[in-house]
C-alpha cells in the first residue's frame, strides 16, 4: 500500500498537472468555434483578428509579400484578407497560433526544434489535402490535428527533461512509444490526448492524436479524423511506397492520389515556414535514433543486490530452522549453497570432539573418501587457517594450500575453492567448502559478507541440531521449539528495517530518476543494512557484549521518527507528537536496542490507529527506582486499546489477529529488550467502557553514569562498615 502510494506521488502524470505547460491562445479556440459555425462567413473572421495585434501584423506581412502584392503600396487589414483568402487565413491563423504555443514550452527555447516543427507542418499539410480529396467537412480541423499530433513529446520534454532529452529527438515510431511506457509510464500520444483535453478542445482532436500510433487495422472503421491523422503520420514518418502500402485501408484514395498528395507535401511545407518565419534549413541533417532505455544505475543495483541478499539470508535462516536432526540440516545447508553461490559441487568439514581438526562429512558421491579426510588445525594450511581465523579464504589449484587442499581439489573436481568458516557464537563449528571455476572467484569475493552471513544462519542452525543429538524426545523437541521461536523473533525484528530499506529504496529510484542528490537516504540505507546484519548476527550471538555506550534518547527519537516518515509509514491521518525535556536526556546504553524499542511500539501505535489518532513520545525526565537513577520515556497512543487476551499475556507471545506467522512477538521482544538495557517497563491500557482511553507504555531507563554511581556508593558503605 505505501509503494502505490508513493509511486502515484511521482507518477509522471501527476507531474504533467503542476508543470508550467502552456494553454492554448483564446485566438484559436475562438477559431476552432467560428470553423464549427455553419453560418459564420468573412466579417466575423476578421473582427476576430482584429482583436488579436500578433495574429494581425502576421496576416498583413504575408499579405504584402511579394507572392499576394505586386504595387508598392502596402494593403490594410480588410484587404490582405480579401487578397489571401479564406483558406488561406484560417491556415495561417492555426499555425501562428500553435506555433506561439510551441515556442512557450519549457525548454523549447534550448532544444533543436527543425525536425520536429518539419515534421509536425509535413503532417499537417498531408492531413489536410486528405480531408479535402475525401470530402471530410472540417479541413482545418484536419490540419490542427496535423499540427498537434506530436505535441505530447514536448509536454514530456517539458515534465521529464532529463529522462526525456535523449529520446525526444528518437525516431517516431512504435519503439519509441514503448521505451516511453517503460520509462515514464505514459507514451507521448497518451501526453498529447490528455493535454488537449485540457485545453477544452471539443473535438476528436484528442482521439486523434492519442491513436497516431495504433495499428492500421484497429483503425479501419474508426472517425475519419482519426484515420486522416494516422495515414499523414506514416506518410511523414515513413518511405512514401511503404506507408502508402501500410495505410491503403485508412482512406478511399487510390495510391496515385497518395502519391501526389506527398509529393506536393514539401513545397508547401517550404512555403507555409517561410510565412511563419520558422527557420527549417538542415533539419533533414538532424539524424534520428532509435529509442533507448537509459543505463542502469549502479548505485542503484548495489542496494537492490544488498536488500536481495539480505532477504535471502532471513529466508535461509527459516529454512534452517525448519529441519530436522543434524542430517537433514547438512543436507540442507549444502543444497542451499550450491543454489545461493553456483557452487558446482561441495564438503563439509566439522571440528572433532576434541577441536583438534577438520573432520569429513560423509556426503553425495564422495562419502567413503570424505569420511575419512581430516585435517589437523594445528598443522595450519589455508582451510584450517579459515577456520581459526573465522574469515572465508578463495583458493585456486596450484597457487596455495598443502596436500589438504590439492585432496580436496582432485575430491571436488574443481579448479577453485570457496571455503566459508560456520561461525556460531565465539564456536567455529567447521568449514563449507565450495567447489568453482577460477573465473568465478572474482564475484564470490565482491559476497563475501553475503557469505559471510549465510554461514553465521548454517553454522547457528548445525549448533542446534548437534546439540540435539543424544537427548530425550521431549527436549529435543523443547530445543527445536526454542530455536524456531527465537528464528521468528529474528525475522519480526528484520522485517522492521527491510520494509524501511524497501520503501527508501522506492524513494531512492525517483530521486535518482530526477538526478537529485541522494546522499542523507544513502546514509540511512547503510545504517539500516547494518542494522539487518546486527540482527542476524544476533541470532547466532557472534558479537561479544560491548561496553557500556551512552545514547541520547532525542537523537534516537529523531531517527526512528525521520525513517517513518520519510518511507510515508505514517499515514497523514496520524499525528506523531514529541514531548523533550529541555537538557541533557543521556542513558548507559546501546542506540540499536533502544530503536528497535521505539520501532516496535511505534508501528503497533500505527496499526492500531487505522481511522487515524494521536501518538506521542515523551521524555518525563529523571526518577529514582530502588536506590536508583532511570530516565521516564513513554509512548502513547489513542486507539481503541489492547485486548484482553493481549493484557492477560501482555509480554509474552500471543497469536495476534494480523496477518502472518511472526505477528504477535512484538511486545514480548520489546520486554527482553528493556530488560537488555537493565530498564523496566510498565503498560497501561483502556478495554471496551473503561474510561481511560488509549495505550501507554512507561520505559524506565538507566540515567548516563547510574550504574558507576551506584555501585561507587556501594563500595564507600562497605569501607565504612
Amino acid at each position: 500500500m505505501l509503494d502505490t502510494m508513493h509511486q502515484s506521488d511521482h507518477d509522471i502524470r501527476n507531474r504533467l498537472l503542476i508543470a508550467r505547460l502552456p494553454a492554448m491562445p483564446q485566438i484559436l479556440i475562438k477559431l476552432i468555434e467560428h470553423l464549427q459555425a455553419d453560418d459564420a462567413g468573412m466579417p466575423e473572421l476578421a473582427a476576430l483578428i482584429a482583436k488579436d495585434a500578433g495574429m494581425t501584423s502576421k496576416i498583413l506581412s504575408v499579405a504584402n509579400s511579394s507572392a499576394y502584392h505586386r504595387n508598392n503600396r502596402a494593403v490594410g487589414l480588410e484587404q490582405s484578407l480579401v487578397s489571401l483568402g479564406t483558406d488561406m487565413i484560417k491556415t495561417l491563423v492555426i499555425s501562428e497560433s500553435v506555433f506561439q504555443t510551441f515556442n512557450s514550452f519549457p525548454h523549447s527555447g534550448s532544444t533543436d526544434l527543425r525536425a520536429f516543427w518539419r515534421d509536425s507542418l509535413t503532417t499537417a499539410v498531408i492531413a489536410r489535402d486528405i480531408a479535402k480529396q475525401t470530402d471530410y467537412p472540417h479541413v482545418e480541423e484536419a490540419y490542427l490535428a496535423g499540427l498537434l499530433h506530436n505535441v505530447g513529446r514536448l509536454a514530456l520534454l517539458a515534465t521529464a527533461p532529463k529522462e526525456y532529452a535523449f529520446n525526444f529527438t528518437a525516431r517516431d515510431d512504435e519503439d519509441l512509444c514503448a521505451v516511453e511506457q517503460r520509462t515514464l509510464q505514459i507514451t507521448h500520444s497518451e501526453a498529447g490526448a490528455w493535454l488537449i483535453e485540457r485545453w477544452n478542445l471539443d473535438s476528436f482532436l484528442a482521439d486523434s492524436v492519442l491513436y497516431h500510433h495504433e495499428p492500421v487495422a484497429r483503425l479501419e472503421s474508426a472517425h475519419p479524423l482519426i484515420r486522416i491523422v494516422r495515414l499523414a503520420h506514416l506518410m511523414t514518418t515513413h518511405e512514401e511506397d511503404e506507408a502508402i502500402a501500410i495505410g491503403s485501408g485508412l482512406s478511399s484514395l487510390d495510391d496515385d492520389a497518395l502519391h501526389v498528395i506527398a509529393q506536393a507535401a514539401a513545397r508547401q511545407v517550404e512555403k507555409a515556414a517561410a510565412y511563419l518565419g520558422i527557420e527549417l534549413a538542415g533539419a533533414d541533417d538532424i539524424v534520428a535514433p532509435p529509442a533507448s532505455m537509459p543505463p542502469p544505475d549502479p548505485v542503484q543495483q548495489r542496494l537492490s543486490e544488498e536488500v536481495r541478499n539480505m532477504v535471502l539470508v532471513s529466508e535461509m535462516g527459516q529454512t534452517f530452522a525448519r529441519q530436522q536432526g543434524e542430517t537433514g540440516m547438512l543436507e540442507a545447508m549444502t543444497r542451499s549453497a550450491r543454489i545461493l553461490f553456483g557452487f558446482d559441487n561441495t564438503a563439509v568439514l566439522l571440528e572433532n570432539p576434541t577441536g583438534h581438526a577438520l573432520v569429513g562429512v560423509a556426503a553425495g558421491e564422495q562419502q567413503q573418501r570424505l569420511s575419512e579426510f581430516s585435517i589437523p588445525l594445528a598443522k595450519g594450511g589455508a582451510i584450517a587457517d579459515a577456520a581459526r581465523g573465522r574469515k572465508p579464504a578463495f583458493l585456486t589449484r596450484g597457487a596455495q594450500g598443502g596436500i589438504a587442499e590439492e585432496q580436496l581439489f582432485r575430491i571436488l573436481g574443481s579448479d577453485a575453492l570457496v571455503c566459508l568458516p560456520l561461525v556460531a557464537g565465539q564456536r567455529c563449528l567447521g568449514v563449507l567448502v565450495g567447489a568453482a571455476a577460477a573465473w568465478q572467484l572474482p564475484s564470490h569475493q565482491k559476497r563475501e559478507r553475503f557469505l559471510q552471513a549465510f554461514g553465521n544462519q548454517a553454522a547457528a542452525a548445525l549448533e542446534t541440531a548437534i546439540s540435539e543429538r543424544g537427548h530425550a524426545r521431549r527436549q529435543i523437541a523443547h530445543v527445536a521449539e526454542e530455536y524456531r521461536e527465537a528464528s521468528r523473533r529474528v525475522v519480526h525484528e528484520v522485517n522492521n528495517p527491510l520494509s524501511i530499506i524497501k520503501n527508501y529504496l522506492s524513494v531512492l529510484d525517483h530521486k535518482l530518476a530526477r538526478r537529485e542528490p541522494v546522499v542523507g537516504e544513502m546514509s540511512i540505507l547503510n545504517e539500516e543494512i547494518d542494522r539487518v546484519g546486527q540482527l542476524i548476527n544476533g541470532l547466532a550471538d557472534l558479537q561479544p557484549t560491548e561496553a557500556t555506550r551512552v545514547t541520547d534518547v532525542g537523537r534516537v527519537v529523531d531517527d526512528v521518527l525521520r525513517l517513518f516518515r520519510a518511507t510515508d509509514f505514517v499515514p497523514a491521518s496520524v499525528q506523531i507528537l514529541v514531548r523533550m525535556q529541555d537538557g541533557p536526556a543521556e542513558i548507559d546504553g546501546d542506540a540499536d536496542i533502544l530503536k528497535q524499542i521505539l520501532v516496535n511500539l511505534i508501528k503497533n501505535a500505527v496499526e492500531a490507529l487505522p481511522g487515524g489518532g494521536r501518538i506521542e513520545i515523551s521524555n518525563r525526565g529523571h526518577v529514582n527506582r530502588e536506590r536508583r537513577l532511570y530516565l521516564e520515556l513513554v509512548v502513547s497512543d489513542n486507539g481503541p486499546g489492547l485486548s484482553t487476551e493481549v493484557l492477560a499475556n501482555l509480554f509474552t507471545p500471543v497469536r495476534s489477529s494480523k496477518e502472518g506467522q511472526h505477528h504477535g512477538l512484538g511486545l514480548s521482544i520489546v520486554h527482553s529488550l528493556v530488560k537488555k538495557l537493565n530498564g523496566m517497563i510498565t503498560c497501561r491500557s483502556g478495554t471496551a467502557g473503561s474510561t481511560f482511553a488509549g495505550t501507554t507504555f512507561e520505559i524506565l531507563l538507566p540515567a548516563r553514569g547510574s550504574s558507576s554511581q551506584i555501585a561507587g556508593a556501594q563500595a564507600r558503605a562497605m569501607d565504612s562498615v
